[in-house]
């Protein structure tokens, strides 16, 4: 016996079809795209704003039309060391520069970049950082101070020169009096050793020293000394420093604007700066290698070695520096310590286990 279907029968079976492949059907999500604001500590023409570029560009890719980072050049909306304020105020949405530039408002703060870190390099502060204890101790220190912000720190930066010199130094005497720019805690270190030291922003420096307002100024890197003009002003660099010696990018996000993102849209943050520090980390060692090279050859810079004598008397000052400082402020002695723990495990483990890459370098470059 053969059994009609209805035409009801087939309607409620057509239904019932659809409903099942429209349960089965992943759900897209249609929302509006979010617009953020974000400034960085850098002039628009130096490396650094690309690095800020760079790091917003791969979260606007992976979020498609759903989130938008716009990163304006320092000053656009604040000074450069005003950044902090700004995004915890909202002003801006976020932000990228260096935990250094926050240093006036707790002492700790320079910690993330200053001084020699227990001999840990930039990847090894960066560990401990999100290994050691570090990422907790830096949000409790912004909740101190009432700063209602996410940070996200990144990009081991390679070891920061001295600095640029209008003649080269070869001792300590030779600084005493010095007209010098730094940032951060390194400013006691060199108050220590008897310069006069002003903290000027990176658009700031090179017209400061072309005025005689400074003798002599560091701000880190070939590339960025570059394109900021250094070479114009000063025709001696003075390579290696314990003074800014493991410092790192932190990128900034007002709090209330970034717990609004969806789940989703954070995590794609959270690994755009992983995938933004590995990014650096190789750009860098490109772009630096080429800019030295540039600065050696074209530029005519003459390049020295800083004598052991002035790296040993800036590990002395540090010493003085962080004694005094950790007196005044319980939460300096609680980052130190907690570095300090780090590094004498990973330091071991780091300095007996790495063999030292000159040895090859010279076996096929030096000259004979």
């Amino acid at each position: 016996m053969t059994v009609s279907k209805s035409p009801r029968r087939r309607s409620v079976l057509k239904g019932a079809a659809v409903a099942a492949g429209a349960m089965s059907a992943p759900m897209v999500s249609v929302a509006q795209t979010t617009s953020l604001r974000f400034q960085s500590t850098w002039p628009a023409k130096d490396i650094f704003h690309e690095f800020a570029n760079d790091f917003a560009k791969k979260v606007n890719d992976m979020a498609g039309s759903r989130l938008k980072i716009e990163v304006l050049p320092a000053g656009a909306v604040v000074p450069a060391f005003q950044l902090l304020e700004a995004v915890n105020k909202g002003t801006l949405d976020g932000g990228h520069g260096v935990v250094a530039y926050h240093y006036g408002k707790n002492s700790a703060l320079a910690l993330w970049g200053s001084g020699p870190a227990f001999g840990m390099d930039p990847n090894m502060v960066l560990a401990w950082h999100y290994y050691g204890g570090g990422k907790e101790l830096l949000e409790e220190i912004y909740k101190s101070i009432n700063m209602d912000v996410v940070s996200y720190l990144y990009g081991p930066m390679p070891t920061q020169p001295l600095g640029w010199f209008r003649k080269p130094i070869a001792n300590v005497a030779q600084m005493k009096g010095l007209k010098f720019r730094t940032v951060g805690l390194a400013v006691d270190v060199f108050n220590e050793l008897g310069v006069a030291v002003n903290p000027l922003p990176g658009g700031e420096i090179v017209p400061a020293l072309d005025r005689g307002l400074l003798d002599a100024a560091e701000f880190n890197n070939a590339s960025s000394d570059r394109v900021l003009g250094f070479p114009d002003v000063a025709k001696n660099c003075m390579l290696q420093s314990f003074h800014q010696s493991g410092e790192q990018f932190e990128i900034l996000f007002n709090k209330s604007k970034y717990s609004a993102l969806a789940p989703e849209l954070r995590a794609i943050i959270d690994y755009a700066v992983q995938a933004s520090s590995a990014d650096f980390s190789w750009k860098a060692i490109d772009r630096n290698s080429k800019d030295y090279q540039t600065l050696r050859t074209q530029d005519k810079v003459n390049f020295y070695k800083t004598p052991d004598s002035i790296l040993r008397a800036q590990l002395e000052a540090w010493d003085k520096v962080t004694a005094k400082k950790s007196q005044e402020n319980p939460f300096f002695k609680k980052v130190l310590d907690s570095q300090r723990t780090f590094a004498q495990r990973a330091g071991q483990w780091h300095y007996d286990y790495t063999v030292e890459f000159r040895m090859a370098y010279n076996r096929y470059f030096a000259k004979k």
